[in-house]
């Protein structure tokens, strides 16, 4: 029996890869968004991912797609029909999704009562 090739460590994070694919622009918001509220059509999408382009939603859904982490699901129809939805792979982001969400969400009201407090010594010392 031959030996078997030595595998090649990775000189970097093992967390490089995904982080890579998660941190383009909107990309997080795009599946999030896909998580929370389930399949949806490209209008239905850009409508709740305030502030993106047409272009750049465009772009990030063929980055996504490629990846394997949504499906676009295309039926010939007048005006075509087309939606994307999270595949296997996109929803074994949920939990970390989940979890960035509800820190993001203490961070905004902890920095929200931060300012709160300041603008109120500002205030108390003038």
């Amino acid at each position: 029996m031959a030996d078997a090739e030595p595998r090649k460590e990775s000189a970097s994070c093992p967390m490089d890869f995904i982080l890579r694919m998660l941190m383009g622009p909107w990309t997080t918001y795009i599946l999030y968004n896909l998580k929370s509220h389930g399949p949806q059509r490209f209008g239905e999408l850009k409508r709740r991912v305030a502030g993106i382009s047409a272009k750049m939603l465009t772009e990030r859904l063929r980055t996504l797609e490629g990846a394997g982490l949504l499906r676009r699901d295309y039926e010939a129809t007048i005006p075509p029909k087309v939606t994307y939805s999270l595949t296997k792979r996109g929803h074994e982001l949920d939990g970390v999704l989940n979890s960035l969400a509800e820190v993001g969400l203490r961070w905004e009201t902890e920095d929200a009562a931060a300012r709160s407090q300041r603008a109120a010594e500002l205030k108390a010392a003038e």
